[in-house]
């Protein structure tokens, strides 16, 4: 802090501030209370005529420039008395000289956001007019201006940040210290670099027609760093978490943790694969995950139920793993849990007594997070890291509703029997291919994941069943992707599993068909493959 104020004692008070924002949130308010710090109030357009009528003495731009706002307000802040106010060095005599000789006064606050670009193409019925007349020049010019200027000028992009530049001024004689000036410098770069991506992805994906591609010929990612990791998924490698700018509701990244030790690289992939897993099923599950795959999961009539269900499935695995429900966990349900060592437990909800029980723990991760709407997805895009270049497709949120299944044996499933089909369709689509899970009352009793062979993570599914105490008699099974031979299938029936689901689309398909209904069992294409490599 000493430092701080021997380098506010060298700056200039703040004088002027330019106020010119597109979100009004806060924005009168802030501007009174510049005001009655003394500070000079010039704006523009919308934002002068909001000043104006709160009763706040302001300069128009116009008036300031002596140039009026044109061309539909396009041109109204591209102006050297603008410009060179926001620019000059006070630290340099000729900067200084140059002001004066032109008559251009010092703007030493610049608080703009910009055009709603993001939300004008978000629109179903944006078109390309629309979307050019919400590309902000000004704005951005004044914003970069101000940050590159950072030594000698604030700005500010946030209505949030209102509060603390306030509190600052008042620390430090109307002198923003050095720290936060550059801070939000930073800032705003970010902003305009967001801002600038989104325009980039919007329209290298529209033609001059406002016909869409699936994807923009440049593509930008924009996130805010949410915290700096011990290290990646092994020690030598550094790490950090990202939240993108907009995260969906419900997401993993919007989590709040409750207690524990910080999250690491692996935790948060694997708490993202617990918690889409268990999205997808209905109330009361529970997914317990242990490096990227289900290995235990459940649905029953309470989220106690569900993870001694989930639990059973393959208790060894489960040891340090990530465990999620879709339900509030309550203080018996914290109980079970709290009895097995796990690294991060996840919830929608916690009791007071669940919190209790786990404030004993305190090495446990606790995390909360609303959840989202059935049907509703955490990913538009999803993203994959190749030598030198990203791989960028659409998540997989589609599914086949199982009324579009195809029965294609000659016997049918039971309702029991389809019932648990879904649940093990489902949980297929969130273990690594080659997959293989059997399952009974909406149960796993055996995933068999990531393997080479569609045949041997039929087997290590079955062996995990067996070493579990499960018996896999009268079972149902769930392939992620078809069978290309019988071989696999007869492995499944072999093992006690009485129903299968599959997405077919083989050119062995047939041979497959024959060989269910040799064996007797029913089985039923979805139509849709679900890999996860």
């Amino acid at each position: 802090m000493a430092k701080e104020m021997k380098t506010a004692k060298k700056s200039a008070p703040v004088r002027c501030a330019l106020l010119s924002v597109s979100d009004k949130t806060g924005i009168v308010e802030f501007a009174k209370a510049l005001h009655a710090r003394g500070i000079t109030l010039l704006s523009t357009g919308g934002t002068a005529a909001a000043l104006t009528k709160a009763g706040l003495p302001v300069t128009e731009v116009g008036q300031h420039t002596g140039f009026p706002e044109m061309l539909d307000g396009r041109v109204k802040t591209l102006h050297p008395k603008i410009h060179g106010g926001i620019l000059a060095r006070r630290d340099l005599p000729e900067h200084v000289k140059a002001l004066a000789e032109h008559g251009i006064p010092t703007i030493d606050l610049v608080v703009v956001n910009l055009y709603p670009f993001r939300e004008t193409v978000a629109r179903d019925d944006c078109t390309l007019d629309d979307a050019i007349e919400n590309i902000d020049i000004g704005g951005p010019s004044m914003v970069r201006a101000a940050a590159k200027n950072w030594k000698h000028v604030g700005v500010v992009v946030e209505p949030a940040d209102y509060p603390a530049l306030l509190t600052a001024l008042d620390n430090h004689d109307k002198v923003l210290p050095e720290a936060l000036r550059f801070e939000l410098a930073r800032k705003a770069f970010a902003h305009t670099a967001a801002y600038d991506g989104a325009i980039a992805n919007w329209l290298t994906a529209h033609n001059e027609k406002n016909a869409a591609e699936d994807f923009p010929q440049s593509f930008h990612y924009h996130g805010v760093r949410v915290q700096t990791l011990r290290y990646g998924e092994n020690p030598h490698q550094k790490a950090a978490f990202y939240r993108d700018e907009a995260p969906p509701f419900g997401s993993l990244s919007s989590f709040t943790q409750l207690q524990g030790k910080e999250l690491s690289y692996n935790n948060l992939a694997d708490s993202d694969a617990a918690w889409e897993c268990v999205k997808a099923l209905p109330v009361d599950a529970c997914v317990i995950i242990k490096h990227a795959n289900p290995c235990g999961v459940a649905v029953a009539d309470s989220a106690l139920n569900a993870y001694r269900k989930a639990f059973a499935t393959d208790s060894t695995s489960a040891f340090g793993g990530i465990i999620a429900f879709n339900s509030a966990v309550d203080e018996a349900t914290a109980a079970a849990v709290s009895e097995q060592f796990l690294e991060v437990l996840i919830a929608p909800a916690y009791t007071d007594g669940a919190r209790a029980v786990f404030a004993k723990k305190q090495n446990v991760r606790v995390l909360e997070i609303a959840l989202s709407n059935a049907g509703s997805h955490s990913l538009i895009l999803d993203f994959k890291r190749i030598g030198g270049g990203l791989l960028v497709q659409s998540a997989d949120n589609k599914t086949a509703a199982p009324d579009t299944w195809r029965v294609v044996t000659r016997k049918a499933p039971t309702s029991d029997e389809l019932r648990d089909l879904v649940f093990t369709w489902i949980v297929a689509k969130y273990v690594k291919s080659n997959t293989i899970v059997y399952a009974r009352h909406q149960q796993t009793l055996g995933v068999g994941a990531g393997q080479m062979s569609r045949i041997d993570s039929a087997r290590i599914a079955a062996l995990k069943a067996k070493e579990a105490g499960l018996i896999l008699q009268g079972s149902v099974a769930a392939s992620d992707a078809f069978f290309p031979f019988r071989d696999g299938l007869d492995v499944i029936v072999d093992q006690g599993a009485t129903a299968i689901v599959q997405p077919g689309g083989s050119i062995r398909d047939q041979e497959v068909i024959d060989a269910a209904d040799e064996r007797g069992v029913a089985m039923l294409f979805t139509g849709m493959r679900h890999f996860r490599h």
